[in-house]
């Protein structure tokens, strides 16, 4: 993730956590906008997880920013549109966590909530407070779907801090868990190896959550 203040890249802990107790070997990518670059990284690499971080520029589904639009990083956005349409061409497992079902499906071809609050309001609590490795709502699981048979629950706990969210489901996608506002918390991109997404954040459970380490070893594993 940038961090415009210090001119920076840095990662959360727990995503490479979470890959490794999964078996999976993280990197952080460079940021770059050099389609080359960034070629040769979806060749070299075995799998991508989208992370959390900035807005997603509202350009990328055709719409102008309302004042409650949060920052941007274009970097970013160019960098892992030229990206994930790479890895999607040469079949390569994806999972994307907050901003990343977010991405995904912006540039599949849906749309967004620019902010929730103003946009979809609700009783649900989807920005919660620390600590973030405590649940804030549930999700319903959508029954025959991959992530439903990977958990083996109609229901799941979730956490939840983003002020974003899908607001037209992209055409290629399907829904995997909503939230009780009928927002969509979970995706999936069929005939493909894997391409998941979820809206809440498995990389702040600890150790030993059994949701969070399913979700990453099966991304490990679509990935060996």
């Amino acid at each position: 993730m940038w961090d415009e203040e210090k001119s920076s890249l840095w990662m959360l802990p727990g995503y490479m956590d979470g890959i490794t107790r999964a078996g999976g070997l993280p990197i952080i990518l460079p940021l770059t906008d050099d389609a080359e670059e960034i070629i040769q990284l979806a060749t070299i690499c075995d799998g991508f997880l989208l992370t959390g971080g900035h807005d997603v520029s509202p350009g990328i589904y055709h719409e102008e920013p309302l004042p409650v639009c949060g920052s941007i990083c274009e970097a970013r956005d160019r960098m892992e549109s030229i990206l994930l349409r790479k890895v999607l061409e040469i079949d390569k497992p994806v999972l994307g966590i907050c901003r990343g079902i977010q991405f995904l499906n912006a540039v599949l071809g849906g749309s967004l909530y620019q902010d929730l609050p103003y946009q979809h309001p609700s009783d649900v609590i989807h920005h919660q407070a620390p600590p973030y490795s405590v649940p804030a709502h549930t999700v319903e699981l959508i029954q025959e779907t991959p992530l439903a048979k990977l958990l083996q629950k109609e229901s799941l706990a979730v956490n939840s801090y983003h002020h974003q969210g899908i607001k037209e489901l992209a055409p290629a996608l399907r829904a995997m868990a909503r939230a009780e506002d009928g927002l969509i918390e979970a995706v999936w991109l069929p005939e493909v190896r894997f391409v998941w997404a979820v809206q809440w954040h498995p990389e702040f459970y600890p150790a030993g959550d059994w949701a969070s380490d399913l979700i990453f070893k099966a991304f490990v594993c679509a990935a060996e």
